[in-house]
């Protein structure tokens, strides 16, 4: 007896196996790639055209080699502070012959090779003597400290 092989052809065709692999290719590369967050907070600065006309009830000056020079008033001569409790000090008086706290300010004038930390340890010694220390972005007029040669 022979025996009739059946070959039946069906022309549909599953699609279920490429959804499975297009699926899993998908997964790899959400796995795979990178996501870019932001490090920083983007921070708009204000701009101006013109200056203040404030001045500053006192001047602090720190050069690149560490050492700092004061000046109250607008005319008075630099003085040379060694130590920080004589800046201290300085800026205790300065909070003492204030008229009006809120607009005196000490300007703090300091060379570009500062290290940032010695400007922090300034403005804290302003903040805990209760006087309000700007840091100034233009060098004073004149150099009050002569340079070393």
């Amino acid at each position: 007896m022979a025996l009739k092989r059946q070959f039946d052809m069906s022309a549909t065709f599953s699609m279920a196996s490429m959804t499975d692999v297009i699926f899993l290719l998908l997964i790899f590369f959400m796995v795979t790639s990178t996501f870019v967050f932001p490090n920083a907070l983007e921070v708009n600065l204000p701009e101006s055209a013109g200056q203040t006309a404030l001045k500053p009830a006192a001047r602090i000056y720190v050069d690149t080699e560490g050492r700092t020079a004061t000046m109250y008033g607008e005319g008075a001569d630099w003085q040379l502070i060694e130590e920080d409790s004589q800046l201290a000090a300085f800026l205790q008086v300065v909070n003492q012959q204030s008229e009006d706290s809120l607009s005196t300010f000490v300007g703090l004038y300091a060379d570009k090779e500062v290290p940032y930390g010695r400007i922090v340890e300034i403005l804290n010694l302003g903040s805990d003597r209760g006087v309000r220390v700007v840091l100034a972005t233009s060098a004073p007029a004149k150099a009050p400290l002569p340079e070393n040669k």
